[in-house]
């Protein structure tokens, strides 16, 4: 039989390998090594002709580990399927994969080894899903489960918060944060922490609990300059663009629809500034008259901040009236573009939390115009973005957020999502 090259395990890896529990849950901080050491297991127990069930929030999150484990045992492929998410070995192993979006995942089969990986993302479901689908597929060849994933706050409806802590549930767990891993180097890690909330850090890096219930998560200094003050409009500019967040529909009692422009320069690092804003009460019909005049506000704000490659137009969410605006854009072929829909459904708060690390890094600033803006909705007169960024409280609920909402999308879009760097 061919080799397979397997990679070496650091110490913190070994000591989860080596366990003899047949429950386990790894409750690691980023770039730990979780996902790479659980793709080496599956592949280690396909080769040993063993029968795995790899399961997975979303088929995106899922997908890079199907093609990592695919190329690993290409040598013994016997039959793989992308589509069917399945990869047969020669050694009479195959690994399956599942998304958690099906109740049924893994229902009819079974397993000598489960791996159900970024668990603390379904925030709801996922004990049904183990105690009736996954878990009796372990029966046949009194099979081992590995849960992972990195804290998302306290949530005792989340079943990755309650097998971590509470120890009825039958799991050992294994905390291990970033720095457990050996490959990242101190300072590497020292520069990607410096400067973001002391609650991110712990949650993201040190892989533990945090209550974000009540909290106001952004801080009006982290958007102002080294004197406390705004900045004036950049004098040049890489691009400007616009995200929309749409309202179903108006009325006092309703989401607003509210837009927000940036400019994003590059040099000498990528940052941003909050050119302007605005909110309205208004029906989502009516918001295709709109368009127009929002994208030549963006083609105006382009030009008083010199942008080199002009506007990279209006930036929409992809739901409810968001999609007919967007539907209608691109008939017309005006410079609108969906978000992505992966961003789109992440909660507000963990949209938050991932972009943290630029605005507390101060690579968000806002314009003086912004800052200064004032306008009535919803029957008050006032800055509504600076209220709405800088008193959203974690945790509650019907709250006013769409240009909180704009914000986040926004340095997403241009700074990245996934770690905050």
């Amino acid at each position: 039989m061919p080799d397979i090259k397997f990679l070496k395990f650091h110490q913190g890896q070994k000591n989860i390998y080596s366990d003899p529990g047949k429950r386990k849950v790894i409750r690691a901080g980023r770039r730990f090594g979780k996902t790479t050491m659980l793709e080496q297991c599956a592949g280690n127990w396909g080769a040993r002709g063993r029968r795995v069930g790899w399961f997975a929030p979303s088929h995106k999150i899922m997908l890079p580990t199907f093609k990592a484990i695919r190329t690993m045992m290409a040598p013994i492929i016997r039959h793989s399927s992308k589509t069917d998410g399945i990869i047969e070995l020669i050694t009479g192993g195959h690994i399956e994969f599942w998304t958690l979006d099906n109740e049924d995942a893994g229902r009819s089969r079974k397993y000598h080894n489960v791996i159900v990986d970024e668990a603390s993302l379904v925030k709801k479901g996922l004990k049904e899903i183990w105690e009736q689908a996954i878990e009796p597929t372990l029966l046949d060849f009194d099979g081992d489960a590995i849960f992972a994933g990195t804290p998302k706050g306290i949530d005792d409806e989340n079943f990755f918060y309650q097998i971590c802590t509470d120890k009825s549930k039958g799991f050992t767990e294994f905390h291990t944060p970033t720095t457990a891993n050996p490959t990242i180097s101190q300072a590497a890690f020292d520069r990607i922490v410096q400067g973001k909330p002391e609650l991110v850090v712990q949650q993201e890096y040190r892989a533990e609990f945090v209550d974000w219930r009540g909290m106001n998560f952004f801080k009006l200094p982290w958007f102002l300059d080294e004197n406390m003050r705004p900045v004036p409009f950049p004098a040049h500019c890489n691009t400007v663009f616009a995200v929309k967040d749409c309202a179903a529909k108006g009325g006092v009692a309703n989401d607003g629809s509210a837009t927000v422009w940036f400019s994003l320069e590059n040099l000498p690092e990528p940052h941003l500034v909050i050119l302007d804003w605005e909110i309205e009460q208004i029906d989502g019909l009516y918001l295709i008259d709109r368009l127009p005049l929002e994208l030549q506000r963006t083609e105006e704000l382009a030009r008083i901040c010199k942008a080199r490659n002009g506007s990279t137009g209006l930036h929409i969410e992809d739901k409810s009236t968001g999609t007919v605006l967007i539907q209608k854009g691109m008939k017309e072929r005006w410079n609108v573009h969906a978000i992505d829909s992966e961003l789109t459904a992440l909660g507000k708060e963990e949209r938050a939390i991932n972009i943290s690390g630029h605005i507390a890094g101060g690579k968000v600033k806002i314009s003086e115009y912004a800052y200064n803006k004032v306008v009535v909705y919803k029957d008050q007169s006032k800055n509504h973005f600076l209220h709405q960024v800088l008193q959203f409280i974690i945790g509650e609920k019907d709250q006013a957020d769409d240009l909180f909402d704009c914000l986040n999308y926004g340095v997403a879009l241009a700074l990245g999502n996934s770690d905050g760097y």
